[in-house]
């Protein structure tokens, strides 16, 4: 049922479906840029099509009520944004588990004033040997879709230039919201870099 709504969805879009074939293991998805919450539409149509079973992360408000279920169904994992420490923890506790799925993770947020990205994607792949796929929306093609998987190293400033150079010319749904792939862990290593010339 999901696939024929993907494809009614795709047929009728105005955004064209670009993509690399779906990973053919568990990984992190990363959603970038994330700009504007129609991203999580792009992002189901695009799971949907390619028959990856995902969990995603969302702030706690959208699981209470009557969207509660709705939301844990498509796959959402509720966060508390008061407490977010335990988060990396519990999805990394799932994956080791046994728990068998792709995590959506978007490290850049919709809000303003950010000037890096989360670390915890990082983290999990890091502690789990899950690979990350790079996801994209790109508002100046209307592309959106699948990019390269990476095996995380280790060497984070190495492993973000990577990740740097494939969103390099992905604007995001709004282009004025994009923030560079950075970690602050890379900022504080510059700021004591400069700091100690």
């Amino acid at each position: 049922m999901t696939r024929f709504l993907a494809r009614v969805y795709w047929s009728l879009s105005r955004w064209k479906l670009v993509t690399r074939p779906a990973p053919d293991r568990p990984t992190i998805l990363l959603g970038a840029p994330h700009t504007s919450n129609w991203d999580f539409v792009l992002m189901l149509a695009i799971a949907w099509r390619l028959r990856i079973d995902v969990r995603w992360l969302g702030k706690d408000s959208l699981f209470r009520g009557w969207r509660g279920p709705i939301m844990r169904k498509l796959g959402g994992i509720p966060v508390d944004r008061k407490n977010p420490s335990g988060l990396v923890d519990e999805v990394v506790v799932r994956i080791t588990s046994g728990e068998v799925f792709s995590l959506v993770v978007t490290p850049d947020g919709t809000r303003k004033g950010h000037s890096y990205w989360k670390s915890g994607f990082y983290r999990i792949s890091r502690e789990t040997g899950m690979p990350v796929t790079l996801g994209y929306v790109d508002r100046t093609t209307m592309t959106t879709g699948l990019g390269p998987t990476l095996e995380l190293t280790g060497d984070v400033p190495a492993d973000m230039d990577k990740i740097r150079e494939f969103y390099a010319d992905k604007a995001g749904l709004r282009p004025e919201h994009k923030v560079e792939p950075r970690l602050r862990e890379e900022l504080a290593a510059a700021g004591t870099a400069d700091a100690a010339v």
